[in-house]
């Protein structure tokens, strides 16, 4: 038959454990957006840049780049309100 005394010693393993996953986890998170920030930026650019070669312009990229670094923004900014 197991004590109180056991059952806290558990119960305060359990949550230390939980709170060393959700502090990776979070920097998990963060870590992400060093990789999908500059990610939406260049596919953006890419993705601008076909269609000026495709549609003979030169002016998509400045869109598509843009559009890109709004994807970013938008990325980093979910990011940072789910882990509140």
């Amino acid at each position: 038959m197991m004590t109180s005394g056991s059952t806290d010693n558990q119960k305060n393993e359990n949550e230390k454990d939980q709170n060393q996953k959700t502090a990776w986890v979070q920097m998990g998170n963060y870590a992400q957006l060093a990789i999908v920030f500059p990610a939406a930026t260049l596919i953006g650019w890419l993705i601008g840049s076909v269609f000026d070669r495709w549609l003979h312009t030169n002016w998509l990229y400045i869109v598509g780049l843009i559009l890109g670094i709004i994807a970013g923004f938008v990325e980093l900014i979910r990011t940072a309100a789910a882990n509140k």
